[in-house]
């Protein structure tokens, strides 16, 4: 099979990172390591990696996390350009902010037949008010506000009551870009109930950096999802990383490669093969 990688944001994870991709080498998986806009040679020298993604303004953000997408359904397009690749199923497996975007292709192209989801989650509301990390994306709040006029929490929560209730009820992906304030349109819990492949999930009991609520807002709305607990942090979870790459070998077995198996034997079937 193929699998498409999503490292988290910055570029020290980066090299870390690419042992997932050696390990899945050598059970036979072809990955495909995209590296995310803003990162590495694809940004500034003096960038430490993402830079342009910490914002305030969802009018901002959206322009560039769904650039982030379209790397990856652009490098779906190259997959199929070949036709020993084209004949592989492929599935997605992002970290921390790859798993954010990671959701959001999932939801969108249905050419990808899986997902792993390591250490992420949704709903800014806690990812934004809540995570270390984030603290320019606060202060960015506190300084300029953005163009719904949040500038705190209170204010967050209060206009975000109505949409975040309804998403559990869209009945198609358009209907996400009707949710208001637009920071829906580039939230992964947005796109959670349309991410319908199989999906596995890992989660760090002791994560700081994704707040166990932006973890169960995804989880929660998954059509087809398995959630693995790890008894780590957020960037400690790469102690665990042999036992993270032998659970998504065996979910890729069980979930994917073998459901791609029986629906050629139909196939073959149908047109006596």
């Amino acid at each position: 099979m193929n699998l498409i990688f999503l490292h988290g944001i910055g570029n020290g994870h980066v090299r870390y990172l690419m042992w997932f991709g050696q390990y899945f080498a050598k059970h036979g998986i072809n990955v495909y390591f995209l590296i995310h806009p803003y990162h590495l040679e694809r940004g500034k020298p003096e960038w430490t990696g993402g830079e342009p993604f910490f914002h305030q303004s969802p009018a901002h953000c959206i322009v560039r996390f769904h650039q982030a997408i379209k790397d990856v359904r652009r490098t779906m397009d190259l997959i199929e350009s070949s036709p020993e690749s084209a004949k592989l199923p492929t599935s997605l497996m992002g970290f921390s902010f790859g798993g954010m975007i990671a959701t959001m292709a999932l939801a969108l192209d249905k050419r990808l037949k899986g997902g792993v989801l390591a250490f992420t989650g949704g709903d800014w509301r806690w990812i934004n008010w809540y995570s270390p990390y984030l603290e320019p994306v606060r202060e960015g709040y506190a300084k300029y506000s953005n163009e719904w006029g949040c500038k705190d929490e209170e204010l967050c929560v209060k206009l975000r009551s109505k949409s975040r209730r309804d998403v559990a009820q869209l009945k198609n992906i358009d209907e996400i870009f009707t949710l208001t304030p637009s920071c829906f349109h580039y939230d992964p819990l947005s796109y959670a109930k349309f991410a319908n492949q199989p999906v596995l999930m890992f989660q760090g009991i002791f994560d700081k950096i994704i707040p166990a609520q932006a973890y169960a807002g995804v989880y929660d709305l998954l059509p087809n999802g398995k959630k693995i607990i790890i008894p780590s942090g957020h960037k400690s979870s790469y102690i665990f990383r042999r036992i993270i790459g032998h659970s998504c070998v065996r979910f890729f077995k069980e979930n994917i490669n073998r459901k791609t198996s029986e629906v050629n034997d139909e196939v073959d079937e149908l047109y006596g093969a």
